[in-house]
């Protein structure tokens, strides 16, 4: 360059000044696509849309509603209804399911009108990878084909500031060491992928986010936890607050509840303080640790999910369905249910 040399040491310290904070700006991963130590989560306000038995296939993921016969266009028409009911209730943000026998086929080029149809509108997309055919047992088993896989997907999304990534769904097959290289080893490998969009589950069933938090190498990024009744059993509302906030650790500023639910078709009432139902005092204790934390969550499931006692749907749904091909409606299974899950988003 042919600039003159600085007249003072006063100038030749701003000039230096200013340079450090240019080239801070210029270097590959800017402070803003670092998520800051402290951000509240309250901004996801979600549902998990999932495939009616679960997102454990060999198979391609036809979430509920939809057909492996639908076109992109088809796929649009259908998740725009389901959104539309969605959004009735606060609803801002979905966590969608993929996997390798679904990513890169003809399939996935029209499962993406979901995707699309949702950040059109400005919702946020959490993909998250579901074991399957190369998993086994919470682990990956076949490592090339889960990049390749992620790589499509960040790839297409990298650049678009709906979409969030979650590498892995509860990767319980692994060690708590095992499973922190993994999952820094995504980070390194999808550098598509800004670090402040990706949510790295906890050990486990993505239920402890302690020893995640604790890690560097995932300073910049979202955390993704799970919290259901089977974990633990019976506890006291007290209890239940104490037992998610343990699990939480340090992190509960930079979590999403990605995961919770309970029981929205048999008329409990998750309105009364005083109820000693388990499920009552559960969802109550965890929607109460989101809003003590401003965490953002997606209720597990809106729609879709595993069948219970052989029925046609997940007691654990916060909608029914109703509707054939791209007239879907959704109608609220439990009012109180779904106040308290709006209660633990800050709504």
């Amino acid at each position: 360059m042919n600039e003159r040399p600085p007249r003072s040491r006063t100038t030749a310290l701003r000039r230096s000044l200013l340079l450090l904070v240019v080239s801070t700006l210029a270097m590959g991963g800017l402070f803003a696509t670092s998520a800051p130590a402290n951000a509240a989560t309250n901004q996801f306000h979600g549902m998990n849309w999932a495939v009616l038995g679960d997102n454990f296939s060999k198979g391609p993921l036809v979430i509920s509603g939809l057909s492996q016969t639908d076109s992109n266009a088809t796929v649009r028409a259908k998740a725009n209804a389901v959104y539309d009911d969605m959004a009735a209730i606060g609803v801002n943000a979905v966590r969608l399911p993929i996997n390798t026998h679904t990513v890169g086929t003809a399939w996935w080029e029209a499962y993406r009108g979901a995707v699309d149809a949702a950040t059109a509108r400005g919702f946020k997309v959490i993909l998250t990878y579901w074991e399957d055919g190369a998993a086994s047992g919470g682990k990956v088993t076949d490592y090339a084909a889960w990049n390749t896989m992620w790589s499509r997907v960040t790839s297409t999304y990298g650049s678009n500031a709906n979409v969030y990534f979650e590498p892995m769904n509860e990767p319980h097959g692994y060690s708590s060491t095992e499973w922190r290289n993994v999952a820094a080893e995504w980070l390194r490998y999808h550098y598509s992928a800004v670090p402040s969009r990706v949510l790295i589950g906890g050990t486990g069933f993505s239920q402890d986010l302690r020893d995640i938090c604790n890690d560097s190498r995932f300073n910049g990024t979202l955390m993704s936890f799970h919290t259901y009744t089977f974990f633990a059993g019976a506890m006291t509302y007290d209890g239940w607050r104490s037992y998610i906030q343990t699990r939480l650790g340090n992190c509960a500023s930079r979590a999403v509840m990605t995961e919770y639910g309970a029981p929205m078709s048999n008329g409990l009432n998750y309105s009364n303080a005083s109820s000693t139902d388990n499920y009552v005092r559960y969802l109550r204790a965890a929607t109460q640790v989101m809003r003590d934390n401003q965490m953002g969550g997606t209720y597990w499931p809106a729609i879709g999910g595993k069948r219970t006692d052989g029925g046609g749907f997940d007691w654990y749904s916060m909608f029914s369905q109703s509707g054939s091909g791209t007239s879907i409606d959704l109608a609220v299974r439990n009012s109180s249910g779904r106040d308290r899950v709006r209660y633990g988003w800050g709504l």
